[in-house]
């Protein structure tokens, strides 16, 4: 076929581009001059929002704080030098009984620390946080291994002039020190100082929820009609009783309940509050629901669309239901989210679509879905299960866990006070992951994971694994006490067993399945961390340099913009 010449096709390219860029330049005149998009545009200009006169008040992360003890270390502590942090230990010492502390200090089994964790937004008296703890400079420990922290109590804290000042006692914390084991102790060396103790504090009191209102609008009625609109659309069961979850306390604060079902998802539950609106026009509320569905058909602004068309309740599902049959995956998810806490199980199978194949919503399709407990999203998340990426299958675990903890396929057992081992029979692609966060627990796709012949690892301090064909044996030498030795069949979930019946801990176990796979005696994947932050329900903390960065506001100066989480941990497809 004979190519045209340019000079007969080049005039029509011209008269085409003029004809579209004029097109381009008129459409949106024309479109804003269509009468039914300009009475809805003035409809949603005059409608006024709960996020118009208010800022959200307690979405900051408190850190709390102290110095602590940590003993059982294999001659590698040392006795830290004078200073603020080891006069607050020894009086801590004196005041719990202890004879001679600076005796105790001086040991090489013991090491001085400074111990902090960070209570995340909405944290309840008794709810669980991580602790992490390193040793300060210039002291002589050389390595936290094997160590255990000794109960502390955490307060936010501050020097003046040479002395520690705290507040009030907002967490306690215990319990053995993990080690980072994804470092391999060369390429820092400070990893072998800093430690963690996943699930190792408990809050002693609770963190407030609410609103603060604008300079220029605060006054006792607006603090009540706010309230009104709110526990108009929201109301959850507190203390046994049926109310509305907004509370004016005063004429610049309204305090907040949290719904059962965004538990998980405080800055979303936040933003769908600030979405509802206050002042609407006469019809108003239809003809916004018109814009809005116009909105959600868009996926630049069907995020929004959606979150907003949520803050209005049941009324909006239609709307939300329609935009499911969208051609786009953003639109589709949008919709399925919102639906999701409006308690529609229809969308369970387009949400586990998104968790698969949308990878920046993964972490909120995977919290969405952890809120339907009916069959669709049981078998929606039980789908997940099998994928290839770790954080989808992991994400997926933890969601039919937090729904169900006794459910047969994620109840697992636990091994005494070391950790709980989860065995999930499922297909797909040998994995198994630990957590360094949220509470210590190893998890195992699959059924089978064996353990190669020829290994000789180190399970802690005191334990030693010898693989020899498929027989494994764990032995413990502990000095002054008498030796111990379990056999039992070569794969990961036996030898993890038998670490924790002899006495060892759950960094122990981490510690053997650590050196399995990087003898490469273990053909199964090791993962560490793939939690999706928005399925975490905080900011992510997994990392200490990160927290750290972050600025951390005073939720008693200034009320703080919600923070719906930051990236979880990074993932291999």
């Amino acid at each position: 076929m004979r190519a045209e010449r340019p000079s007969t096709w080049l005039p029509g390219i011209v008269v085409c581009l003029v004809v579209m860029g004029s097109a381009g330049c008129a459409g949106p005149a024309i479109r804003s001059q269509s009468p039914e998009i300009s009475a809805l545009a003035e409809v949603d200009a005059d409608t006024k929002i709960v996020g118009d006169y208010t800022s959200p008040w307690g979405m900051s992360v408190k850190r709390i704080e102290r110095p602590a003890l940590v003993t059982g270390l294999a001659d590698t502590g040392g006795d830290p030098p004078p200073g603020p942090q080891r006069q607050t230990l020894i009086s801590d010492m004196q005041g719990r009984g202890v004879i001679e502390p600076n005796t105790l200090l001086a040991s090489t089994s013991t090491a001085l620390v400074w111990a902090h964790g960070y209570l995340p937004p909405g944290v309840r008296k008794g709810d669980r946080f991580d602790v992490f703890v390193e040793v300060p400079a210039d002291n002589d420990t050389s390595s936290l291994a094997g160590g255990w922290l000794m109960e502390t109590r955490l307060a936010e804290m501050a020097v003046v002039g040479n002395a520690m000042r705290d507040g009030h006692e907002l967490g306690i914390a215990e319990g053995p020190l993990l080690v980072d084991p994804v470092s391999g102790g060369t390429l820092d060396a400070k990893s072998k100082i800093r430690a963690r103790v996943p699930g190792g504090g408990v809050a002693l009191a609770d963190r407030d929820l609410g609103l603060i209102l604008g300079a220029e609008h605060r006054s006792f009625a607006m603090s009540k009609r706010l309230g009104d609109w709110i526990n108009r659309r929201f109301n959850a069961v507190i203390k046994g009783v049926k109310r509305g979850v907004a509370n004016p306390q005063t004429d610049r604060y309204i305090a907040l309940e949290v719904p059962q079902v965004y538990k998980h998802n405080l800055g979303r539950y936040l933003r769908v509050v600030q979405s509802i609106a206050v002042i609407e026009p006469p019809g108003g509320r239809h003809a916004r629901m018109q814009l809005l569905a116009r909105q959600l058909t868009d996926p630049v602004t069907a995020p929004v669309a959606a979150l907003r068309l949520e803050a209005i309740g049941k009324e909006a599902i239609p709307i939300l239901r329609e935009a499911l049959d969208s051609k786009d995956a953003e639109i589709r998810f949008a919709a399925a989210e919102a639906l999701a806490y409006l308690g529609e199980s229809v969308a369970a199978s387009h949400l586990a679509d998104a968790a698969n194949n949308l990878r920046s919503s993964r972490p909120a399709a995977l919290a969405a879905l952890s809120v339907l407990d009916d069959a669709n999203g049981v078998d929606a998340l039980q789908s997940l299960l099998s994928s290839r990426s770790a954080e989808t299958r992991y994400g997926a675990f933890r969601a039919l866990w937090r729904m169900d903890p006794d459910l047969p396929l994620v109840r697992g057992e636990r091994l005494g006070n070391a950790c709980s081992l989860h065995v999930v029979d499922v297909k797909g692609p040998s994995l198994i992951h630990v957590t360094r966060s949220h509470r210590p627990e190893i998890v195992l796709f699959g059924t089978d994971h064996p353990i190669a012949d020829g290994l000789r690892a180190e399970a802690g301090s005191s334990i030693v694994v010898v693989v020899e064909g498929k027989t494994a044996f764990v032995s413990r030498f502990a000095p002054g006490q008498s030796d111990q030795q379990a056999e039992v069949p070569a794969t990961a979930d036996r030898v993890i067993r038998a670490i924790v019946s002899i006495g060892g801990t759950y960094p122990d176990a981490v510690q053997f399945l650590q050196q399995a796979s990087g003898f490469r005696c273990l053909d199964s994947r090791l993962a560490f961390d793939a939690i999706p932050s928005e399925l975490d329900g905080r900011p992510s903390i997994h990392e200490e340099a990160s927290a750290r960065a972050r600025e951390i506001p005073n939720d008693a100066d200034e009320p703080s913009a919600a923070n719906d989480g930051v990236s979880g941990a990074d993932e291999s497809e």
